[in-house]
């Protein structure tokens, strides 16, 4: 069943008024795959360009989106995000790999918070570098993993990168 259809069958934001607040956690990732044009100006953990350090801006970004979720995705609960944090790395097939963990206390889970971060930080790396090069793909976008509410999911651990 979904969750946005109300009982007229017409789109509805879900009612959490009688749910209780507790600790939620999101672990999303997204895989974006770097063009040799792209990967020969990484240095070290980060790529330099002439609109800036790509990989710090991409964590800022993404971090800035996910607090601005509801804005962007009908129906999200505006939640204050008690923390997000994104991280990036370059993998051994020369892939940026993203992963963003958001965490609030609230009657409502932050998977799309999550996804949303995720998401923001890869597209800004493809909107730096595309100078360099438009060969860059983001490959995938997933939540790894969510605690917190009425179920929790976790990804294998190979999914989770363990």
């Amino acid at each position: 069943m979904l969750t946005h259809i109300d009982d007229s069958n017409q789109p509805s934001m879900v009612d959490v008024s009688a749910k209780t607040a507790s600790k939620r956690t999101a672990h999303a990732r997204s895989i974006v795959f770097l063009p040799p044009a792209v990967r020969a100006a990484l240095s070290g953990d980060e790529i330099a360009s002439p609109k800036g350090p790509v990989f710090q801006t991409a964590i800022i970004a993404g971090v800035m989106a996910a607090k601005r979720t509801h804005e962007l995705i009908p129906f999200c609960h505006p939640l204050g995000l008690e923390n997000c944090k994104i991280r990036i790395s370059v993998d051994d097939q020369q892939r940026a790999v993203i992963d963003c963990t958001a965490t609030v206390h609230h009657k409502t889970g932050v998977e799309m918070e999550a996804l949303t971060g995720a998401s923001i930080a890869a597209l800004t790396v493809y909107d730096m570098c595309k100078a360099l090069s438009h060969d860059i793909l983001i490959l995938e976008t997933r939540l790894l993993e969510k605690r917190g509410g009425k179920s929790d999911y976790a990804g294998s651990a190979d999914e989770r990168g363990q």
